[in-house]
């Protein structure tokens, strides 16, 4: 039967789409994952199993006066910057292909949080000189081997503790926030990194097999 394109408001003949580009944005009422797509979501939280509800277009204006995005970009960067600037010291195959995995999602999760906060970023601050580079990798790699395959595990024990540091960060913020907009993306950016943690554990166990 005829309905209307959520966006456009169109009347719409069965089986028609149209705007295929809307997107929505759902979040787990219980840990708070924030997720977008182009679709309705059915079912439960794929995180925790939690009811979902769908999240009406918020506009945070300038997301940057957020500290809780602030926060959030820096520690996104810092993560970005230490898995580029490892996989570019790598000499061991095995070791680099792993910081190439972890350089590719540290990159996906930036882009994401510019997608769901608008936190867009100066290149400037992506893309690093030569001196910065240098001045960086001096002061990230100290004591930490990335030329040998079996630091691999090693490596993987970091990128888990940064996680887990972040996480915890956003933790306890929410904890120490009034109840309202900023103490929600709190809780919406520790679910992130709750993933992102969930994820690393799970192949640091694929790699102790």
């Amino acid at each position: 039967m005829p309905s209307s394109c959520p966006k456009c408001h169109s009347v719409l003949a069965e089986d028609e789409i149209c705007c295929a580009q809307v997107r929505y944005t759902w979040r787990c009422k219980s840990c708070f994952k924030l997720t977008t797509g182009f679709a309705v979501p059915y079912g439960k939280c794929f995180m925790c199993g939690g009811e979902l509800e769908v999240i009406p277009g918020r506009d945070l204006g300038d997301s940057m006066r957020f500290r809780a995005i602030r926060d959030a970009v820096q520690f996104e960067l810092n993560s970005f910057h230490f898995y580029k600037l490892a996989r570019d010291k790598a000499t061991h195959p095995a070791q680099r292909a792993v910081l190439e995995r972890l350089y590719d999602a540290e990159l996906d999760h930036l882009h994401e949080l510019e997608e769901k906060y608008h936190a867009h970023l100066d290149r400037e601050v992506v893309e690093l000189s030569a001196d910065e580079q240098n001045l960086l990798s001096n002061a990230l790699f100290r004591g930490i081997r990335v030329d040998d395959a079996s630091a691999v595990e090693d490596l993987y024990r970091v990128a888990l503790e940064m996680e887990r540091r972040t996480r915890d960060h956003f933790k306890k913020l929410a904890r120490e926030l009034p109840e309202g907009l900023e103490r929600d993306l709190c809780s919406e950016l520790a679910a992130e990194e709750e993933e992102h943690v969930a994820l690393l554990e799970g192949e640091l166990e694929q790699l102790a097999k």
